[in-house]
């Protein structure tokens, strides 16, 4: 055996899966290099094996495709090493070996298993090998970049058994993250796994996927005196050889080889394949190449043989001379000839460097007009299909300086080969000619040089002859015809070219007019060609591939390379970002006294009871909470009564002048689960009769009901909600949705004034209280916080541009606790009144893969005209044709008259002394009748019954005619309503739906499907990562196929079916578009139905599903010719969604609003993915409108993430909502939070404004048709003064004026919302946003003093203003603290030059710290004189 039979025969490597082999995109091999230190732990300890006389360890490695759970390559093993055990330290096993291996298949699924195995001799001699665990590298992250761990040692964990696990079903990606493999506790392999690029230089000479050492020995690679020749591979020095004059013999005779290989493969393939087609050879290819022992150097050339006869005739040059019949040809000239000179630049002198030939044939299955086509020349519209036929291998002897002349046995047969083909081997004695039984084999004959020759110019003058090196070709003009390529080809089988099924399901130009064989390839565009050729698994072509190879392409392309764009510069944000952490959930630190708690529950508030009669038991708020999903399915109580009683709300003052008066009364909205938004009545806020002692501004305020006349309600304090939510009302499978809403959401709640419909603030309550955990009924206190979002303006806002589009001002955002609200939360469970028959799983209709053989589809039998009523299984009684369809029994006499009757009988039988009268009347004509004549009754029944028939004849001709015009219709309706399959998804709001359609090729051909649906929200998932995500979380079992659709341009996507193949198509319906129509700020509830307000009265009524929220959705599938293969109808139940956060937005009408609103910590986000640490997902926001502009931008590692939103408003006093899906997985799956915006749109006024100093301006009110009492109310009281500032009379469609007094405390852009309320109906009449933008006036003097701090009595201090004028003045002061300082006199009167001493009081300070106070002196028009500073310490 030589040398290279030797080193062929021991590397044998498994390919890759087919379907990553097919599919995987042709890109560069990456090259690893994993250094295997030692193995310590107890995995050493193996106590299973007994009766052994030695025991060492071994290291092996292997490659594993995770997704397709395939073991491929070669598995690399170490030597062999003996267990070193020291005293006080874990057993150890030293290998030192280092692993060199390169891989194209850059996906997340690859790892690298390192295996441990104990390698014993028992007594006896005999070995035994145990697994004792194994360990996962992975060798590419996520984004397929390659996992390059850091250069110190890692240690990697071992798992129990052996890596014939993973082959398991069970064991699904993640591995790491799988709970069927456990690990091995102080069980390590030290190990280092990194990118090795000097690997780079030897790509050629290793196999792909195969982990070699260096000791092993690589041919073509020099060894290093460093003891590693593939640290740095130093290659050796090639040869350059030459094979001339090659010919190849088949014995007998070339055509009768020829002859018996085409009857063979008729045979083979049938002619109901070839439909009458001739089969005919169509080129003949020698394929040559280097071959190492272990892989080719380079891959393959291709060469196209002709006869020897053609070559004798072309020769000749006679164009004249008809050639004799085929089978009066000699022997001599049947013979395959290579015309051109074969260069092999890559052999080297080493022993297992060999020359491998192999001979293929391409076949044809050509029509009439291709057969006129030389046989040496292949039209691209005909399919062809390749089979390799011999092969041989042959060591050449590079020592020998002289050419030498070769002949080469061939062999066939299955034998193992370099090229991995199945090949022809001659068929059996039985099938076989006497003559072709003779020889099995033939020969290949050459004249063999090297470069040290001079090799004379090949002067044939044929372009066609040369096959030039890759090199020359890419610089050949096309504007000569284009030579034949050298194919490049590694083969892995043999079924023709290695195309995806996407591929082969592109439709050629031109379609040849009879089917190809099986398997073959259809006629490709060039451009698909060309890409296939490029794929290393590539197996073989269409010969003369076109290339566009001209000048001006070539030209093209680099001009094209040349463009320079313009690079964005890193994205900085122009936004001061508001802060999303949302409101503070569930109860804050109690602020009240155990005496106010007892008076607050003394107060008369409604006593919850459970179904037992009994006090509800109270829970805290501060119990930790468990959701067991099992425990409460098992509860009897399935019914949940859900009660929220808004008890008491507590003033925060935030100024001392309203502290007991604003609000005076308090409405809230909020929204349950998916029950419709709710706005409760407007609440008084009462002070308890034995408030004591109680601070005033801490004391809470009892929630009393306002009757109609505006009187109070007497009765129970408080205001109650109920919500029952049981079986009934919930679908099939919702229950463990509703249980897994309480236990992971928050209700939010927005309060609001119920006299100025000012926003008071919102909070938020966690609702997981109200799981029960089988107790009869659960009731939980709250005492929530009602926070304010205030938005400041920092930069200048003028009328004219700062709203323009494309301008953004920074926003700040300032918090305040406007008020404590007192909720209470209560579930009560409740027996179900009827065992309902709905399943607590998901119905079947969730189910994830939907079939046409699942009883879901098809024509259940009756009539063609009743297809769409339901019917019980496949039986349908029989009815007459009129009684199905209208429109014919309105042209039925006989219908007619029936239908006549039954009217005139209704309507006399309208009464019961009516009935009895006909009943007496009947009887008596009947007497009648049987005592008349005979003879005249009988010739009265004939005449009718003549009548009768002549009716029945035209309703028959009639209804035959009508039966022959709709027949067609008819029959095309039972057959579509056959291939039609139904499926029922329950959708939410921008949550993706997820199933698979199993499609069905029922024809004995195979089809190009096209998939087609008539609603975009419904959706083929074309990408196999989202298809694969998606099934991972779905938990879906189906079979997995990259890259099985064709996409082209923006047209449907095509699916290529094998004969009666079913294959699964994956379907996702997400619905991101929603009603966000515009809609008016409503008041309190009982009054919307009042003038104005009738048509908000609908918005609060119950939600009901009806059919109006059922969307249907056809998906087609047609193959060629556009005939139908499937129907599939989708009905979608539209479901309302959950809304975790709710943004309240004001801003001018018609002007875009710009936001930026930074997101809380990722791990923070409910359902964020858990066990990254240091790794923050990356963000995706969708919105409800499309009109609206979200984005979120990555800053940096490490840095947060904002959103940013533009939205356009509309026009006064306009509400837009909306709502902003956010996302952490690629796919957008499943949304990690909704958000819900409220963007009020007001009818802005700019104010510039000086601090301290009073601005006015008047409004003008315009009426309404009706005459109204209104008020008006600002967000800002002490710095926003109304003129009227009482109640006022608005005459109907009259004008009034309204004056405005600002004096603005703080220095900025800020705004002041202001609204005109009728106090009447409590309606919203008008609403202005003022837009102030107040600068701070020149400081003249400034103070300072230092106050003690911690409360105590307050300070006197006094300070000098003298009068610059020389004539009397008044002047009064204001401040910018009134809280903090108080003025002896507001107001003083002075003489010129004369000098007044102002008396200060400063009041005491809770808190240590700096305070700045202004002190402002105005004349008497209010204008600004000075302005003093006190800076005052507290300590």
């Amino acid at each position: 055996m030589g040398e290279w039979q030797r080193i062929f025969a021991q590397h044998r490597a498994v390919p890759p899966h087919h379907q990553r082999r097919r599919h995987q995109a042709p890109r560069e091999s990456t090259a690893f290099q994993c250094v295997l230190k030692r193995v310590e732990g107890d995995v050493l300890r193996q106590r299973t094996l007994g009766n052994v006389a030695e025991m060492e360890f071994q290291l092996r490695l292997s490659l594993f495709d995770a997704s397709y759970r395939h073991f491929f390559g070669k598995t690399w093993r170490s030597d062999t090493q003996p267990l070193k055990a020291m005293a006080g330290q874990p057993p150890t096993v030293t290998f030192n070996e280092t692993v060199y291996f390169h891989t194209p298949l850059a996906h997340p699924s690859i790892v690298l298993v390192v295996e441990v195995v104990a390698m014993a001799r028992q007594r006896d001699g005999s070995p035994q090998d145990l697994s004792c665990g194994f360990g996962l590298l992975p060798l590419f992250s996520s984004t397929s970049e390659p996992s390059e761990l850091d250069s110190k040692e890692k240690g990697l964990s071992l798992y129990h058994g052996t890596p014939r696990a993973l082959l398991h079903p069970l064991i699904q990606e993640p591995l790491t993250k799988n709970k069927f493999l456990v690990l091995m506790e102080g069980s390590l392999v030290q190990c280092r796994l990194q990118l090795h690029p000097p690997l780079e230089t030897a790509y050629h000479l290793l196999p792909e996927n195969v982990p070699v050492s260096a000791w092993q020995g690589i041919p073509g690679v020099l060894a290093s005196h460093e003891g590693d020749p593939l640290q740095k591979p130093r290659l050796m020095k090639t040869t350059t050889c030459y094979l001339e004059n090659l010919s190849i013999h088949l014995y007998p005779s070339l055509e009768k080889f020829e002859e018996e290989l085409l009857e063979l493969l008729v045979a083979d393939q049938g002619p109901s394949v070839l439909e009458g087609s001739p089969l005919s050879v169509k080129e003949r290819r020698l394929h040559l190449g280097v071959h190492t022992g272990i892989c080719f150097a380079q891959p393959p050339q291709v060469a196209v043989l002709v006869p020897e006869a053609e070559v004798a005739r072309g020769r000749a040059g006679s164009f004249h001379r008809r050639p004799g019949p085929s089978g009066k040809t000699s022997s001599e000239g049947q013979a395959l000839v290579l015309r051109s000179r074969i260069h092999l630049t890559e052999m080297v002198r080493h022993p297992a460097f060999a020359v491998v030939f192999l001979l293929e044939y391409v076949f044809s299955a050509a029509s009439g007009s291709d057969l006129k086509a030389s046989s040496s020349v292949t039209s691209l519209t005909a399919p062809s299909y390749m089979h390799p036929v011999r092969w041989a291998v042959w060591s050449p002897s590079l020592d020998a300086s002289a050419s030498v002349e070769v002949v080469l046995p061939l062999q066939g047969g299955a034998q193992r080969n370099p090229s991995h083909v199945l090949v022809y081997k001659t068929p059996p004695a039985a099938m076989s000619s006497e003559e072709v039984k003779q020889v099995e084999s033939g020969s290949v004959q050459f004249r063999f040089s090297t470069g040290s020759e001079k090799h004379p110019a090949n002067t044939t003058g044929s372009t066609k002859e040369e096959v030039p090196p890759p090199s020359l070709r890419k610089a050949a003009n096309s504007g000569s015809p284009p030579s034949p390529p050298a194919l490049v080809s590694t083969r892995d089988d043999s079924q023709g070219p290695g195309l995806s099924i996407s591929q082969l399901s592109v439709s050629p130009a031109r379609l040849a007019s009879k089917p190809p064989l099986q398997p073959s390839i259809s006629s490709l565009s060039s451009e698909v060609l060309k890409q296939a050729a490029q794929e290393e698994n590539l197996h073989s072509a269409i010969t003369h591939l076109q290339s566009d190879l001209s000048r001006s392409s070539l030209v093209a392309q680099e001009a094209s390379s040349l463009v320079d764009h313009l690079q964005e510069l890193p994205f900085t944000p122009v936004h001061v970002p508001i802060i999303a952490l949302g409101m503070p959930s569930g109860s804050s630190s109690t602020v009240l006294t155990r005496a106010a708690l007892a008076r607050l529950r003394a107060s008369g508030f409604p006593q919850l009871l459970d179904c037992n009669k009994e006090p509800v038991q109270m829970v805290e708020p501060t119990d930790p909470v468990t959701y067991d999903p099992q425990r409460e399915e098992a509860d009897l109580l399935q019914n949940n009564e859900i009660v929220l009683q808004f008890l008491a709300f507590t003033r925060i003052p935030q100024d001392p002048a309203t502290a007991e008066t604003s609000p005076k009364s308090t409405y809230f909205t909020f929204q349950f689960y998916r029950f419709p938004p709710v706005t409760t009545p407007r609440l008084q806020l009462v002070k308890p009769d034995s408030s004591g002692a109680t601070s005033p501004g801490t004391s809470p305020h009892l929630l009393i009901q306002i009757n109609q006349d505006g009187t109070l309600n007497l009765g129970s304090p408080g205001f109650q909600l109920r919500y029952m939510v049981d079986p009934s009302f919930l679908k099939a499978g919702e229950q463990q949705w509703f249980l897994r809403y309480l236990a992971q959401h928050s209700l939010h709640i927005d309060a609001w004034d119920g006299d100025s419909l000012l926003l008071l603030g919102s909070a938020a309550v966690k609702m997981k209280h109200l799981l029960r955990q089988g107790r009869t009924a659960v009731q939980v206190h709250h005492e929530l916080e009602v926070l304010a979002m205030e938005y400041k303006q920092d930069a200048t806002v003028t009328s004219g541009d700062a709203f323009q589009h494309g301008s953004v001002k920074p926003i700040g955002v300032e918090a305040s606790v406007r008020g404590r609200l007192h909720l209470s939360l209560a579930n009560i469970g409740h027996l179900c009144e009827q065992r309902l028959r709905k399943s607590p799983a998901l119905p079947a209709s969730r189910s994830r893969v939907v079939s046409s053989h699942d009883g879901t589809s098809g024509f259940r039998g009756g009539s063609l005209l009743s297809l769409n009523t339901p019917a019980a299984g496949n039986v349908c009684q029989a009815q007459k044709l009129a009684d199905v369809d209208s429109e014919l029994a309105a042209m039925l006499f006989s219908r007619l008259r029936e239908a006549s009757t039954a009217f005139q009988h209704s309507g006399r039988e309208a009464s019961a002394t009516r009935r009895r009268k006909l009943e007496r009347m009947l009887s008596v004509r009947k007497r009648e009748s049987q005592d008349g004549d005979g003879g005249r009754k009988k010739a009265a029944l004939v005449l009718g019954r003549h009548e009768d028939r002549i009716q029945h004849a035209r309703d028959l001709q009639l209804i035959e005619a009508y039966r022959e015009r709709i027949k067609a219709e008819s029959i095309a309706s039972m057959l579509s309503h056959a291939i039609t399959t139904r499926h029922t998804l329950y959708a939410t709001f921008s949550a993706a739906q997820f199933f698979e359609f199993a499609l069905k090729n029922p024809y004995n051909v195979q089809h190009t499907v096209t998939i087609e649906s008539d609603n975009p929200e419904l959706s083929v998932i074309v990408d196999t990562r989202e298809w694969k995500h998606f099934k991972d979380l779905t938990q879906t079992v189906t079979p997995l196929e990259e890259d099985m659709f064709h996409l082209q341009d923006n047209l449907a996507p095509q699916v290529y079916l094998r004969p009666k193949e079913t294959v699964h198509i994956p379907f996702k319906y997400q619905a991101f578009c929603m009603d966000s129509s515009a809609m008016m700020q409503q008041g309190p509830a009982e009054l919307t139905f009042c003038e104005g307000q009738k048509d908000a009265s609908a918005s609060a009524a119950s939600w009901k599903p009806s059919g109006s929220q059922t969307k249907h959705i056809k998906v087609s599938f047609t193959a060629n010719g556009g005939k139908p293969l499937a129907l599939l109808r989708v009905s979608v139940e539209s479901q309302p969604h959950v809304v975790d956060q709710t943004f309240r937005f004001y801003h001018p009408e018609l002007t875009f609003l710009k936001k930026s609103i930074r997101l809380p910590p990722w791990h923070t986000l409910p359902g964020a993915p858990v066990g990254m640490p240091g790794r923050e997902p990356e963000v995706f926001v969708r919105c409800s409108d499309p009109n609206i502009i979200c984005e979120t931008k990555k800053m940096g590692p490490g840095e947060p993430q904002d959103v940013f939103l533009k939205v356009a408003g509309g026009p006064s006093p306009q509400i837009k909502r909306f709502f902003l899906a956010i996302y952490t997985d690629p796919w957008l799956a499943a949304p990690t939070q909704i958000w819900q915006f409220y963007l009020h749109s007001l009818q802005r006024i700019d104010v510039s404004c000086v601090t301290g100093q009073l601005t006015r301006l008047s409004l003008l009110l315009r009426g309404t048709q009706s005459l109204r009492k209104v008020k008006a109310y600002s967000s800002h009281p002490q710095e926003l003064k109304l003129d009227p500032e009482g109640v006022f009379i608005l005459p109907a469609n009259g004008v009034q004026d309204l004056h405005l007094g600002i004096r603005p405390h703080i220095a900025g852009n800020r705004f002041i919302y202001l609204n005109l309320v009728d106090v009447e109906y409590h309606q919203l009449v008008s609403s202005w946003l003022l837009c102030l933008s107040c600068r701070q006036p020149l400081i003249s003097k400034a103070f300072e003093i230092v106050l003690p701090a911690g409360g105590g009595k307050g300070c006197n201090k006094r300070i000098t203003y003298a009068n610059p004028y020389p004539s009397r003045r008044m002047y009064f002061l204001h401040t910018n603290r009134p809280d903090l300082l108080q003025f002896k006199e507001d107001s003083f009167e002075i003489g010129g030059g004369e000098t007044y001493t102002i008396g200060l009081r400063f009041a005491p300070s809770q808190s240590s710290g700096q305070e700045e106070i202004l002190i402002y002196i105005n004349d008497r028009e209010d204008k600004n004189e000075e302005t003093f500073c006190v800076k005052v310490t507290y300590q």
